[in-house]
């Protein structure tokens, strides 16, 4: 309830910075409209139906009276309800989220967990490799090479577009390929750590299991921090990944954000990026809830004890 609570100044700074800095940017948006060419009362027009001809403060003003009606606002473009092109666009954007977290998090978690047990050997060295060039290669670099490769040499998989399964696959893919590599260290560094614990110590001296102590004692306790990692990568995700839907032409939030950035359209970019706010503030409650389930110590300081 309290970070319900502090989600209404977060927002409100949220607006305040994003509209000054949305406003500072170079260029005039309805000049990016009409042309350079137009016709001085034809611009003059446009920016009085717009407000733009307005002081920044009573802009501000109009725009958070929007918001408290529930609005974001007309596209300067189309003209057409930026919350209703947003809940249009976000099933897309869903769906490629929760395809590139079933590719990322069972293959992070593996591959981690295969490092730290074969700590030092080749396997692990093979796997951290893997993981810091996944962290280190830019997705629109990659983005590219795995279209160039599945679409272009292979013909497996539409270059771009959205629609099925088909499409899906190659952004889901560039996507994953970051969070695969940081689910990857940190579950090696976690797996590494609880080891070396002294429970572990003891189970292996009551005889219990390899299996069970893998899967009961190791694994349950390394993937408590891993649950951040993963809650930030899927909000993250939700906000609309920019680069990967905009390379694969996937008509989601992230690609709806370049093209308000592109157009300069203001009521776009705004509303993304509340909206990515919310998405991120929503999913971090619902980590720490998870926490309360899956750490114990969380449950016992709560009570005091």
């Amino acid at each position: 309830m309290k970070k319900i609570i502090l989600l209404i100044p977060l927002l409100f700074g949220i607006t305040l910075l994003t509209f000054t800095l949305t406003k500072a940017l170079p260029g005039d948006p309805v000049l990016s409209m009409v042309g350079e060419r137009a016709h001085p009362e034809t611009i003059e027009k446009i920016r009085r139906e717009l407000g733009a001809d307005r002081n920044i403060l009573e802009q501000y003003t109009g725009y958070v009276t929007l918001l408290l009606r529930g609005e974001f606002g007309r596209s300067y473009y189309t003209n057409r309800e930026v919350f209703e092109d947003i809940l249009m666009k976000f099933p897309n954007t869903l769906k490629l989220a929760l395809v590139a977290m079933m590719i990322a998090v069972p293959g992070g978690l593996l591959m981690g967990f295969i490092a730290a047990v074969k700590r030092g050997s080749v396997a692990d060295r093979v796997i951290s490799s893997l993981s810091v060039a996944g962290l280190s290669i830019p997705v629109f670099w990659s983005g590219l090479m795995i279209m160039l490769f599945f679409s272009l040499k292979m013909n497996l998989f539409p270059p771009s577009g959205t629609g099925d399964i088909r499409f899906l696959v190659l952004p889901a893919i560039t996507l994953s390929l970051p969070a695969v590599g940081a689910l990857s260290r940190i579950t090696r560094t976690t797996v590494i750590d609880v080891m070396a614990m002294p429970c572990i110590t003891t189970a292996r001296a009551k005889g219990v299991s390899n299996v069970r102590i893998h899967i009961v004692h190791i694994l349950k306790n390394a993937f408590i921090p891993v649950v951040t990692v993963i809650g930030l990568d899927f909000a993250s995700y939700l906000n609309g990944a920019v680069l990967t839907e905009t390379i694969f032409g996937w008509d989601g939030i992230g690609r709806f954000t370049m093209e308000g950035i592109i157009r300069r359209d203001y009521p776009v970019i705004m509303g993304c990026v509340i909206t990515g706010t919310v998405f991120f503030v929503l999913i971090n409650m619902t980590v720490d809830i998870m926490y309360h389930y899956l750490d114990p110590r969380i449950r016992l300081d709560e009570k005091g004890r």
